[in-house]
């Protein structure tokens, strides 16, 4: 947990010290030093602004994004007791996205009310997949397939809605690829509350995942209910899931391989991989982002990142689960 910690804190600092204005890395710091000991800046007001309006708070928020991610796809992991399970495949993301969409084609002015209707979207995607998978059947594959299925429907439905008003498609279609490029402190100050409750509970529950990977009749004879508890986790997970989807779009894969790399390093009790995956997430996408924003003269879109890094890994797990998946 500590090496977490500071491995966060490292690429906090390294996210504010770098990014397309050259500053100087020791400038920035004396502007740091100067905010918290009232002295005198370094940096121009230009420079200042800079730092305090553009990269703190994308580096907040490309934190609070990835921990969001990461820690919700550890839960819907140990919900569905599938490795494979993450936000994006049971259709929370594109329920999420339709919903956001909807508001930004029908509503454009009315950006706040995007938040709570991604949060309405995740869980009717979440939900209907949870549905058509148990009226297929009972083994997670076919959840699986069900989630895929919705996820395809929704995003269908998403398109449809950005053709009614082709003045938008330019708008969603960024949104759709990911990235924190339009990122301020309005986009922090909406996402924090909502990832803030779903961390805490989640963080809370984490064991509770422990109880439901012995079966259904075990966690019931050890006073644990397994299906408010599965519903209280699925609920905090998309919240946080469509609070994140909300201010950054579509980002695939933080929620596939930060749980599993977790795994590998601290063992597979959820006591400890939810809060890992929380801090790890957060770690994984500022150092993403850093690499989006930095790697060459265009910024890159941030989803495009990290599908370079989750793909391979995705088929290392997908091969590793053979056998396991049914």
């Amino acid at each position: 947990m500590l090496a977490a910690v500071l491995a966060l804190l490292v690429v906090l600092v390294l996210g504010i010290l770098i990014g397309a204005a050259d500053l100087g890395w020791h400038r920035v710091l004396g502007e740091i030093f100067a905010e918290v000991t009232g002295g005198r800046s370094p940096l121009s007001a230009r420079e200042a602004a800079i730092v305090w309006q553009l990269r703190v708070p994308r580096v907040l928020l490309a934190g609070l994004v990835g921990a969001a991610l990461a820690m919700s796809g550890a839960t819907f992991q140990g919900v569905f007791r599938n490795p494979l399970a993450d936000p994006y495949l049971l259709g929370a993301a594109a329920g999420a996205g339709m919903a956001a969409t909807i508001v930004v084609v029908a509503a454009p002015q009315a950006s706040g009310w995007v938040p709570p209707a991604a949060f309405v979207g995740a869980l009717g995607g979440v939900g209907l997949s949870w549905l058509l998978g148990r009226s297929a059947g009972t083994g997670t594959a076919t959840l699986l397939l069900a989630g895929v299925a919705v996820g395809s429907f929704l995003s269908a439905v998403q398109t449809f809605a950005q053709q009614l008003n082709t003045e938008t498609i330019r708008q969603v279609y960024t949104w759709l690829l990911g990235g924190l490029n339009v990122s301020g402190w309005r986009e922090v100050l909406i996402a924090l509350p909502y990832i803030g409750v779903a961390a805490v509970i989640l963080c809370v529950c984490a064991r509770l995942l422990d109880v439901l990977s012995l079966g259904d009749a075990e966690a019931a004879s050890l006073g644990v209910h397994p299906g408010r508890v599965r519903l209280l986790l699925l609920a905090a997970a998309s919240l946080a899931t469509a609070a994140a989807v909300s201010v950054s779009g579509l980002i695939g894969f933080v929620g596939i391989v930060v749980p599993h790399v977790v795994r590998l390093l601290a063992g597979a009790s959820y006591r400890v991989v939810v809060p890992l995956s929380l801090l790890g997430g957060a770690v994984f996408l500022i150092a993403a982002d850093q690499v989006a924003r930095t790697i060459m003269p265009g910024e890159l879109p941030l989803g495009v990142v990290t599908a370079f890094a989750g793909a391979p890994f995705f088929v290392f797990v997908l091969r590793s689960s053979r056998g396991k998946v049914s």
